[in-house]
């Protein structure tokens, strides 16, 4: 099962290939297939229901790093795809939190990150794939060499050209979706293979674009007493960030990521000491805490940005990323509560990077927790949402909300920088989880009416609820479309069955 603990998984067997040939010979010895990675997945993607897995963990090779591209196999994790990039100085910036993921997942999923606020998903950095299609042709697909003509793809298969059928859905405009098939006008076939979670194409070569220098990178922990405060920092960072890419500033204030914890997640990090441990002072009365990761200037010293730090607001002269950003927290009455710490401190960053992660250990501990010793129907019931940010506010109103209506205890944090936040279920009960799955639903529903969407970087997979907000985004008409696509790239239903929607409409 993958990390969702989606129930009933079963395999009729398991395939280790080592390569695009293995693959092939597993379409053509087996019958329907299921491409597993890290099985890092929150949605039940990764979660055999009777199908044939295909583990590419032998599949791991690194086949080739370059200061501009890093060509993998989809076994390769993000971790040592960064770790072979740090030896030349460059990185891939959308890397998702979770480093262990692979990259053939997370292409299958168009993942995100932090970062995406400045970089864009995994989408925007895949520049070839090489994927083998559910009747054993084998695509090596490279941006940019063709185009969607009249609403149609054209493919070269073993079979025959095929014509695939470009979905005329719209859509959300925001940057982050996991949520089905890539649709657009003159679309890259690429894209369409890029999110379609393994239902398409099993992909075995990826190759990234990556980025160089590394940057150099400065973080903040930044106390909250009230959320509009909070929120409207967030706005002047995001504004100032944009101008600097705008004007190429080097003095400008670059703003990568900004993390958001809610109160009751500030709660859980206290309940469990992480705080403590780590020496991170929380003050009682916060109602949001900011992290806050700031990029700096190639060449900029150590000594340089603790000079800055001190002698931000003293010396009017300075100027700097830094100096803005100490300038921007004093406007906003923050300064004083907060801590930054500078590019050497790495061990600093690391705690506050800890007091971020505690928050989903934290829940998805309770969460275990109840399940064990209250009633094992219980399980995580979460939502992966995004809207633009200006709805931010109106989508945490909805939250609390929906929420506080029903008696749930919950918790809220993410990616404030993009407006993809997590809102998640505390169960205690089991009836808790059934009304934490109606909310999301009524959360999806808002979502979408305010041009975000209800699936923003953790897929679909073969969760009900997953499904039901794909539905609610695109309606059953957009998902027969999908269905046009799967059945000209898949007739047989081979490949990932039941992932992202069901074989027919239901009765």
């Amino acid at each position: 099962m993958d990390a969702a603990h989606f129930p009933g998984g079963h395999a009729a067997g398991v395939v280790f290939p080592r390569s695009t040939a293995d693959v092939v010979d597993a379409i053509a010895q087996h019958g329907a297939l299921l491409p597993i990675g890290a099985q890092s997945s929150l949605t039940g993607g990764a979660t055999p229901m009777g199908e044939t897995i295909v583990a590419t963990s032998k599949m791991a090779r690194i086949v080739s790093v370059a200061p501009h591209e890093i060509v993998v196999e989809p076994g390769v994790t993000v971790a040592a795809m960064q770790d072979a990039l740090r030896e030349i100085g460059a990185w891939f910036p959308p890397a998702p939190t979770y480093t262990a993921a692979c990259a053939g997942g997370i292409v299958a999923t168009n993942a995100a990150g932090a970062s995406t606020f400045k970089y864009g998903s995994t989408r925007k950095w895949v520049e070839a794939i090489t994927v083998v299609l559910a009747d054993g042709t084998v695509l090596e697909i490279v941006r940019g060499r063709q185009r969607a003509r009249d609403g149609r793809l054209t493919l070269a298969t073993r079979s025959g050209t095929i014509q695939v059928p470009v979905p005329g859905y719209r859509m959300p405009d925001v940057v982050k979706r996991s949520a089905g098939y890539y649709a657009e006008p003159g679309m890259d076939p690429i894209d369409l293979f890029i999110g379609s979670e393994g239902t398409l194409g099993i992909i075995t070569r990826i190759t990234f674009r990556v980025a160089t220098p590394a940057p150099l990178v400065a973080m903040a922990f930044v106390p909250c007493i009230h959320e509009l405060q909070g929120l409207g920092l967030v706005g002047d960072l995001r504004d100032a960030s944009a101008e600097t890419w705008r004007s190429d500033d080097p003095a400008g204030l670059d703003i990568s990521a900004i993390e958001h914890m809610d109160r009751r997640s500030l709660e859980i990090v206290h309940e469990d000491g992480v705080d403590r441990r780590h020496n991170v002072t929380i003050p009682p009365d916060t109602e949001l805490a900011l992290l806050v990761q700031l990029e700096l200037p190639a060449g900029t010293t150590d000594e340089a940005a603790y000079r800055l730090v001190e002698h931000a607001l003293s010396e009017a002269s300075m100027d700097g990323p830094i100096v803005r950003f100490c300038r921007i927290l004093d406007a906003a009455g923050l300064l004083d509560a907060s801590e930054l710490a500078p590019p050497g401190q790495v061990r600093r960053m690391r705690d506050f990077l800890q007091i971020r992660e505690a928050v989903p250990e934290g829940v998805n501990r309770r969460v275990g927790a109840a399940k064990r010793t209250v009633d094992d129907r219980i399980e995580k019931t979460a939502a992966d949402m995004i809207v633009p940010f200006e709805r931010f506010a109106d989508m945490m109103r909805v939250y609390r909300g929906g929420f506080e209506r029903r008696g749930l205890d919950y918790a809220v944090w993410g990616h404030i920088s993009d407006g993809n936040v997590h809102p998640n279920v505390i169960p205690r009960r089991y009836d808790e989880v059934v009304r934490g799955k109606e909310a999301i639903l009524e959360f999806g529903r808002a979502v979408v009416s305010m041009g975000g969407c209800p699936l923003a970087e953790h897929g679909v997979g073969r969760s009900a609820v997953k499904q039901a907000l794909l539905e609610q985004l695109y309606g059953q008409d957009g998902i027969d479309e999908m269905r046009r696509v799967k059945r000209v790239l898949d007739p047989g239903w081979k490949l990932a069955p039941g992932v992202l929607f069901q074989r027919s409409r239901p009765a």
